[in-house]
């Protein structure tokens, strides 16, 4: 059981941190339940009843040295991966067997030990417990040089089989079709996403995402209390018929209590996409394309109702999947943005000499509070339904009502698109420029990885994905500095 599992603050094959509960070594996937427990931390009594003495008197006490040996004198103790040497009365180490006995460390000091008076005699009933064998230990393999000579053992035990150190170890090619284990580095990983080898659970591939274009990047993570990530993005750049580049950033978070949310996240997001890069090199005004970017994404979700899949996972009282869409396409004059949904847009001036702004409004209980004048924007907020979304993507959608504005800042600037997991850590337009670097310009992956880091710090308690994409669009090729 867990709590019979000894607490190791290392891993004993490569020495990894541990954290507490850990079964296996995240580093090299060694079994942690194979690790013997520590003694038990007993003290030490007299026959007679009387405490041991203090350690202050304990340590003064004169060992002396150990005797050659002889009658009734037990043997020195050594253990199997004692350095080779003599024993503390230069004595050479005993047979294999005596390793079968305890450490010194381990035996009541003599002060503590009873007299002679107090022994049993030889008539009293632990005089019947057998002496332990004098043979070789069982785990210990006879031989020529052996105490029985040229004997062997009917079989020899077989050692348990030691993970693989993947620093050092000389690694093939996995087959086609087959994965290897991320920790160990050896086994197979079978369709439940185990290793085959040591038992580790693999990650899946949407667990954390990362990609990087020229003038766009998106990180998307997990987050520390989901046990899915139902986000999902996607970032392109295309050109417009003049030749100036566009660049494209869509976000979708699935909604938790449908039926499979992370289908619907994906389904948008790639349907947005594709959509946006048909649209615009055709000369579609990018206002006009988001639009028609979100009703498509829209339909590709309300497919997802009319699946076998979703049919054989859908209980009686389940949503059909759904999810939320924010994007936003830059160029060279002008930032286009489209949502339905909480996700959220945020302008961040790059010399910050003007005010950040949230370019989006949340479709979301709070939302509606505030723009009717019933609640401040604090006290919607701070309220256990401000998150309930009122406009999302799905088969049982109110009604689609897709929101679309366009801009055109006066200043080079980032634009962040992100998901609530990150915005519920950073929720003003001051909070999120505060957390986003300087250099976000020059640096867009940078600033999505350390923007998902600020989510995760905070708590992470849902899945964060951002999208950040500098503005203006530089030419197309150009990359960041």
């Amino acid at each position: 059981m867990m709590s019979q599992m000894p607490q190791l603050a290392a891993c004993p094959s490569c020495e990894w941190p541990l954290e507490s509960g850990d079964r296996f070594c995240g580093a090299c996937g060694y079994d942690l339940s194979a690790v013997p427990p520590p003694p038990r931390d007993t003290p030490t009594l007299t026959m007679n009843g009387t405490a041991s003495p203090p350690p202050s008197e304990a340590a003064s006490v004169d060992w002396p040295s150990a005797p050659a040996g002889g009658q009734g004198t037990p043997p020195p103790v050594h253990l199997p991966d004692d350095i080779p040497g003599t024993d503390s009365g230069d004595a050479e180490p005993p047979s294999p067997s005596s390793s079968s006995l305890p450490s010194s460390s381990s035996m009541p000091s003599s002060s503590s030990m009873p007299s002679s008076s107090s022994m049993p005699s030889s008539s009293s009933p632990l005089s019947s417990v057998p002496a332990p064998p004098s043979g070789p230990a069982p785990d210990e393999p006879t031989g020529p040089d052996g105490p029985d000579g040229p004997d062997e053992p009917d079989h020899y035990p077989l050692a348990a089989p030691q993970p693989v150190d993947p620093r050092t170890a000389d690694l093939a090619t996995p087959p086609a079709g087959t994965k290897t284990c991320v920790a160990c580095r050896a086994g197979r990983v079978d369709r439940d996403g185990y290793c085959e080898n040591c038992g580790h659970a693999q990650p899946r591939e949407r667990d954390h995402m990362e990609q990087e274009l020229d003038a766009v990047a998106a990180v998307s993570d997990r987050g520390l209390r989901h046990h899915r990530n139902e986000d999902a993005f996607a970032v392109s750049a295309t050109a417009l018929p003049d030749g100036s580049p566009a660049v494209i950033a869509i976000v979708c978070d699935g909604v938790s209590s449908a039926t499979r949310p992370d289908d619907a996240s994906l389904a948008a997001a790639h349907t947005a996409n594709e959509t946006l890069l048909a649209s615009l090199p055709r000369g579609a005004h990018p206002q006009q394309a988001m639009h028609d970017a979100i009703v498509a994404a829209a339909e590709a979700v309300n497919l997802l109702a009319g699946e076998p899949r979703t049919a054989q996972q859908q209980a009686p009282h389940q949503n059909a999947p759904a999810c939320t869409l924010v994007g936003a396409v830059v160029t060279p004059t002008l930032l286009v943005v489209g949502w339905v949904g909480d996700s959220r847009v945020y302008w961040i001036p790059a010399d910050r000499g003007a005010p950040p702004a949230r370019l989006t409004e949340d479709d979301s209980w709070a939302a509606q509070m505030v723009a009717a004048g019933l609640m401040s924007e604090a006290e919607a907020y701070a309220d256990d339904r401000a998150h309930a979304i009122t406009g999302w993507l799905g088969a049982d959608a109110y009604e689609l009502e897709p929101h679309t504005a366009s801009f055109k800042p006066d200043r080079p600037g980032v634009v962040v698109v992100c998901t609530d997991g990150l915005w519920n850590y950073a929720e003003t337009a001051g909070e999120m420029a505060r957390a986003v670097p300087l250099d976000a310009a020059r640096r867009p992956l940078h600033t999505a990885q350390v923007l998902v880091g600020h989510a995760l710090d905070g708590g992470g308690h849902d899945n964060v994905t951002v999208a950040v994409l500098p503005f203006p669009a530089p030419p197309q090729g150009a990359g960041s500095a």
